[in-house]
């Protein structure tokens, strides 16, 4: 029996056109930006005017002794002051398509292009906010400032900073810097105080998080530690994902003892639930991109540990840690070389600087590191 097979070209092709895009992870550090004083990242929206340089007046407190009885006049103190520089550059993305191309499309694929262009710049900030809290502070702009890429990271990145300066940034932050374990781990060459970090004592965990949050609390000058809405003062940590899964495994006893079962407390408890983890006053927040930072980026902390062990940052924050300047929120944008209408342009632009907010006293040349405490820990990538 001769059986009649359905020719290639006669097959039924069906297209749908529910597009499936690619996940981005939502910004992890959005819920601590702001245009308060209390925020964690500072949203500063005077460049908006114009202009391309912002000045941050930031004031030390007063330390000295005062006088009792004594005569005032003559011995009164000065107000250590510094005006912190940010930088702006733009920001900019585009696709383009023409008619042709349009008519072919089965799915509207290019109608796809505003929210894809949201995503990018959004990942954008994001990952150029985890640069800017790694980086080297510095008095000079970007290195590529209004290039044909741009650079919106104000200060010295870490991944282009070399020994001599990454050596100086340890010294000049040694009060609010943490290699593992033990503040003994330190040392002025900050390669020789990574390589004290070992996998055995120098992990990420309950004990080490609780030592870090104490540097801050000890640093001079002083962190202040970010309020929340109901009035409590917490640090918040920016763990990456290899760092966070250390703590939370460490965690697992004090979850386990120390959360309520009863009213549904399952869904509130992080062994069953992921989110933030809450440890004497700090809330470690989980910023997968960190780790991924020194997979590709900070590639030197792949083996920057004792025995090559890898190491990862955590920045331990308290109020006005970095600035985000604003010279244009994002806005969308369309092509005008239309090719006679045959080719469709959709963009986005802004305009911003982020930094890690830095002072420098009235005499001397340290840049010290104004509302945060950066901590080393060993942790092995899965």
């Amino acid at each position: 029996m001769a059986v009649t097979t359905v020719q290639t070209n006669n097959k039924l092709v069906k297209y749908t056109q529910e597009i499936n895009r690619e996940w981005v992870r939502g910004n992890a550090f959005s819920p601590y930006q702001g245009t308060s004083v209390n925020a964690i990242i500072r949203i500063k929206n005077e460049l908006k005017s114009g202009g391309e340089q912002m000045n941050i007046p930031l004031v030390r407190r007063l330390t000295g002794r005062g006088k009792g009885s004594g005569t005032l006049v003559g011995n009164e103190e000065k107000i250590d002051n510094y005006g912190m520089r940010v930088w702006l550059d733009w920001a900019r993305n585009a696709t383009a398509v023409n008619k042709a191309e349009q008519h072919k499309d089965s799915a509207d694929i290019f109608g796809e292009a505003k929210p894809l262009l949201s995503d990018w710049l959004n990942e954008l900030k994001r990952d150029e906010l985890i640069a800017a809290l790694m980086a080297l502070p510095s008095e000079s702009s970007p290195a590529g400032l209004n290039s044909d890429d741009g650079d919106r990271v104000n200060g010295l990145r870490y991944e282009d900073a070399s020994a001599a300066q990454r050596n100086t940034w340890n010294a000049d932050n040694s009060d609010r810097v943490l290699y593992g374990a033990s503040t003994s781990n330190y040392n002025a060459t900050h390669a020789t105080a990574l390589g004290n970090v070992d996998t055995t004592n120098d992990k990420f965990t309950a004990a080490n998080l609780s030592l870090l949050k104490r540097v801050a609390k000890n640093a001079n000058p002083k962190i202040r530690p970010y309020r929340t809405e109901d009035g409590r003062d917490y640090f918040v940590a920016f763990a990456g994902t290899n760092p966070f899964r250390d703590l939370k495994i460490d965690l697992q006893t004090v979850n386990k003892d120390a959360r309520p079962r009863e009213a549904d407390g399952v869904s509130k408890n992080p062994l069953f639930q992921d989110g933030d983890q809450i440890y004497d006053g700090v809330i470690v927040r989980e910023v997968p991109e960190i780790s991924s930072f020194v997979t590709s980026v900070w590639t030197s902390l792949k083996t920057a540990g004792n025995s090559s062990a890898r190491v990862e940052p955590v920045f331990l924050c308290g109020q006005q840690a970095a600035v985000m300047a604003i010279g244009q929120m994002a806005k969308p944008t369309f092509r005008k070389e239309d090719d006679y209408q045959f080719i469709t342009g959709t963009g986005i632009e802004a305009a911003y600087g982020i930094s890690k907010m830095f002072s420098k006293a009235q005499t001397g040349s340290a840049l010290v590191q104004w509302g945060m405490a950066t901590g080393f820990f060993a942790s092995a990538a899965d």
